[in-house]
């Protein structure tokens, strides 16, 4: 089976490791992973900004690197969902564009969704020692459905303790440009969630999306508090996955 990594601006620029792990986890079940060179932004905070176009000339650069590859894996749930479900619409009066624009969103997986039903991934061999909870990103359990996902994998994970996080439906305040044009709403969100994540004791934040990640993780050192951050690709993999 071959796949294409979409790395997602993010995970590229601040956190490569994340990359790394996952195409670390995908070759581990026997998957080829490649990496098309002229892959670029999804478009997405042009998008929710309003700039249409703009977010129309990314997608158009990410459809033409895509175009060979038979499935695409991303470290992002909102990178996901941005492909997924706004992709087809950004190009609605443009038949040509918008067909290449759905064929890209039927073979695009979040990272655990691929493991879980495309691999059919049954059994992780990892061990993990930690006190941990999950944060749910917006974009991929609420645009995407995806929460069970992560979850049984994390499950799965030999001596990983996982605790419920409260009010874990809430956002976390990130919401790309939302957090630089409303930050003191941001602020108080990502507040409350510190607060809930500390109601569980947990010494570990595990997400799928490193924008939140980011976001709680940066408020976190401001207010001096020790949480480690890592996505589900990180846990899987420092755990010794195959």
């Amino acid at each position: 089976m071959k796949v294409s990594l979409f790395i997602t601006c993010l995970a590229d620029v601040f956190y490569p490791k994340v990359g790394m792990n996952v195409v670390e986890v995908l070759r581990s079940y026997g998957v080829e992973v490649d990496f098309p060179q002229d892959q670029t932004c999804c478009g997405q905070p042009a998008f929710n900004s309003g700039y249409h176009k703009e977010a129309r000339e990314s997608a158009r650069q990410l459809i033409k690197a895509f175009a060979d590859s038979p499935m695409v894996v991303t470290p992002s749930g909102s990178c996901a969902s941005m492909i997924r479900h706004y992709y087809p619409d950004l190009f609605k009066d443009e038949p040509e564009w918008k067909e290449k624009a759905i064929e890209l969103a039927d073979k695009t997986y979040e990272f655990s969704e691929f493991l879980v039903h495309v691999l059919k991934v049954e059994d992780i061999e990892a061990k993990f020692p930690a006190h941990a909870t999950y944060h749910h990103s917006c974009h991929m359990s609420r645009g995407l459905g995806l929460k069970g996902e992560p979850i049984k994998l994390l499950g799965q994970v030999e001596d990983l303790e996982m605790e419920d996080l409260p009010y874990c439906n809430d956002c976390c305040g990130f919401g790309g440009t939302f957090a630089a044009k409303m930050s003191d709403i941001s602020e108080k969100m990502v507040d409350e969630k510190i607060k809930n994540i500390e109601s569980t004791g947990a010494d570990v934040l595990i997400g799928s999306d490193m924008g939140c990640l980011m976001n709680i993780g940066g408020r976190l050192r401001r207010l001096g508090k020790e949480v480690r951050m890592m996505h589900v690709a990180e846990v899987l993999a420092e755990g010794g996955q195959k």
